[in-house]
């Protein structure tokens, strides 16, 4: 006898994102979408009279707090799996999420294809996370889960600086990676060639000192350099 499929919710404010997400969870046979929200109140309400095995949120929602959706969810079905999927992938908000009951953490990094494992994975009792998350837990936990506090006289941690500032193109590039456009996508937003957009990449990884999206969208929100 086959198993119920797995059963999906997601929110999810850029609708290019959202959609991939979609076909992506609709594409594997053992995953089933019930809904896709845009907005925080959207998901809310529909948390209201439904239920999902699964939840995927995404922190930074137009109306409010991705958060919000975390803990409404963990109130009302304890027994739904919540996991982020983010641009944000500082330790604030990594731990908040966590606190209010998420058991994943995936940065946004444009790549889609091992979404539905990790989905499953989750299901399972795993905790998904991408490299830079599950090193900033580690870093904590060997340090004893304490978070120093600076002295008076220092000086808050900064950033390392970029060896040079990024073009305004490599910008453009940038925030279209940050909101979850593959490289085909940037390319005809930004009317050049896709190898184009592989070098302007490569460029930036070398400016942010990093050697993949997911580290160059935490370096890259780490130095402000996106609006979202």
């Amino acid at each position: 006898m086959t198993p119920p499929a797995i059963t999906v919710a997601l929110v999810e404010d850029d609708a290019t994102v959202r959609e991939r997400f979609a076909r992506v969870i609709a594409a594997n046979p053992e995953l089933q979408l019930l809904h896709a929200a845009a907005t925080a109140q959207q998901m809310l309400d529909w948390l209201a009279d439904n239920a999902a095995d699964v939840l995927l949120v995404d922190l930074g929602l137009p109306d409010r707090p991705g958060l919000d959706v975390i803990r409404h969810c963990r109130q009302v079905q304890p027994a739904c799996q919540v996991m982020v999927i983010s641009i944000f992938g500082d330790e604030a908000n990594m731990l908040r999420a966590f606190e209010c009951g998420a058991r994943g953490y995936l940065l946004k990094d444009g790549n889609e294809q091992d979404l539905a494992a990790h989905v499953l994975n989750l299901h399972g009792g795993g905790s998904p996370m991408s490299p830079i998350i599950a090193r900033q837990l580690l870093v904590r936990w060997q340090a004893g889960g304490q978070t120093p506090t600076p002295t008076p006289a220092a000086a808050p941690a900064r950033p390392a600086p970029m060896s040079a500032p990024l073009s305004g193109k490599e910008s453009q590039v940038l925030d279209l990676v940050a909101r979850g456009f593959t490289y085909q996508e940037v390319a005809q937003h930004l009317g050049v060639a896709v190898t184009t957009v592989q070098t302007h990449v490569r460029n930036i990884y070398g400016k942010l000192d990093v050697h993949n999206k997911a580290e160059a969208l935490f370096e890259a929100r780490q130095l402000g350099l996106l609006r979202h």
